[in-house]
Order: structure tokens, then sequence, then C-alpha cells
């Protein structure tokens, strides 16, 4: 078993709900943002490779991935930083396929493991034409991370769990990233569709805002993963903000949810 779903099931198994945070890569502190997830408590750390057209992403990571790339980042920088992280979690990249085709799969897939990219998010890449990326992912021993939408038929859920490793996203609403005042009812239904199919965790993002909507999400799914939350406490007040507001957000699901 990879790294990533070990990490993920160890919390599982131990009664909590896992958290994993997203953070934008090359934003200016995202490094100490990071080292503030872990020590928050998160179970992993998603970390964003900037790019031009980022159809997922609402206006907030849009803002943080600008910001990145005027400042220069690119894949291979932040991977460089990656490997000065020092920390105990796993880190997952989220990119575009863009990125991954310009490399080439197996080059790219040995960069991420020779950074110790545990994980890899590609939202853009469907199933269908996932297999030459997977195959070199897995020989690299990196988790391809596959997403789950709403809007997914009941026969084609339990392929996406089959090719799933480290954790199945499931994708809580149709649309972008962001902050939202409720958590969508989509979120849960979709994980409760996922759940039966499948014993790789199921964790719930996009939408999911704040502490009690990781609670709401969590009862159904095994955790959350928070991203325009967490990247707009980055922009706005820098890396302690984004490790208070994760230590809130561990805080409610361990109530909830104590790991022993």
């Amino acid at each position: 078993m990879l790294r990533l779903e070990s990490a993920l099931r160890a919390r599982r198994e131990a009664g909590g709900k896992i958290l994993i945070p997203y953070v934008t890569g090359g934003l200016a502190g995202w490094q100490d943002a990071v080292r503030a997830a872990t020590a928050a408590g998160s179970d992993a750390i998603e970390i964003g490779i900037p790019f031009s057209d980022p159809v997922m992403d609402g206006p907030v990571i849009q803002e943080a991935s600008q910001r990145a790339l005027d400042a220069g980042a690119t894949p291979v920088s932040i991977l460089n930083d990656v490997r000065r992280l020092d920390v105990d979690v796993p880190l997952v990249v989220m990119c575009y396929y863009n990125t991954v085709h310009h490399a080439g799969h197996e080059r790219f897939a040995a960069q991420l493991s020779q950074a110790g990219i545990a994980g890899a998010i590609v939202p853009d890449l469907p199933l269908e034409e996932a297999g030459p990326w997977c195959e070199a992912a897995d020989a690299a021993q990196v988790a391809t991370v596959m997403l789950a939408a709403p809007t997914a038929p009941d026969d084609r859920l339990p392929r996406i769990c089959g090719r799933a490793r480290g954790f199945v996203y499931s994708v809580g609403l149709l649309g972008v990233t962001g902050e939202r005042a409720t958590l969508a009812g989509t979120a849960t239904a979709l994980a409760g569709r996922l759940k039966p199919l499948t014993d790789v965790p199921v964790v719930v993002g996009v939408g999911v805002s704040n502490a009690d909507q990781a609670v709401e999400a969590s009862r159904v799914a095994d955790g959350v993963i928070q991203g325009a939350a967490v990247v707009r406490r980055l922009l706005e007040s820098g890396a302690d903000a984004v490790g208070d507001y994760l230590s809130e957000v561990r805080g409610a699901l361990e109530r909830h949810w104590p790991t022993r």
C-alpha cells in the first residue's frame, strides 16, 4: 500500500477523521503554511502547482496562483522547495494535465517521486484517458487520486473507485472551488454513494468552508479537504493564520471523532 493511503487509513482506523488542507505552491509564505498545517494536525497536505488556466479553481485560488506565477513559480521550482520542507505527513500535488503532458508522464512521475511527493491529483484528466499517466505514477510509487463528480452515474463510480489510489476525491458540488455559507447537499449525497463501493478513504473537497461544514461532511465521508478557506487566510494574514484555522478544524473533528 502506498504511503498516502497508509497515512489516511491510520487516522480512520484510530477512529478519527481525515483533514487535508490545500496550499498554493510558490505563493509567498507557502512553505511556512505547510509547516503550520502539519503542526495543526493535518493528515496530508495538497500543494497546488499554479497554472494560467485553472479550470477547477475559484477566485481565491486563482488569485493565489496568479501571484505565484507572477513571482516566478514553476513546477520545477516548487518541487525543489518541497525537498526542503522536512514535514512528516504525505504531500500531494494538484496540477492540471498540461503540466503533466509538457514534462512527459514518466519524467513528471519521477520528478514527483524524487521530491518526496506521495500523490497527485489531476482534475482535468478523465478516467478514460488516465491510463498512461496512472501507469507511470504507479511505477514511481506516486498515488493517483481520482475525482468523482456529483453528476457521475452509478455505473461509473465503481470504476473511479477501482482506479483510485490514496483516496477518492468526492467533489462536493458542481462548479469551482470557493467558500460558501452552507455545505451543498451534493457533498454528503455523493460521499454516501461512494462509501459502499470502496475501502479506500473517501474525502470531500470543494465547498467545505469552515469547521462546522467539515464536521457535517465527515458524518458521511472519511474526512475533508479545505482549500479556499486556507488559501484566503494565507493571502490575507499569513502562515500563522493558516495554522490557527486548521487547529480549529482539527479540534472540531476531534470533539466528534476523537482519535484513539
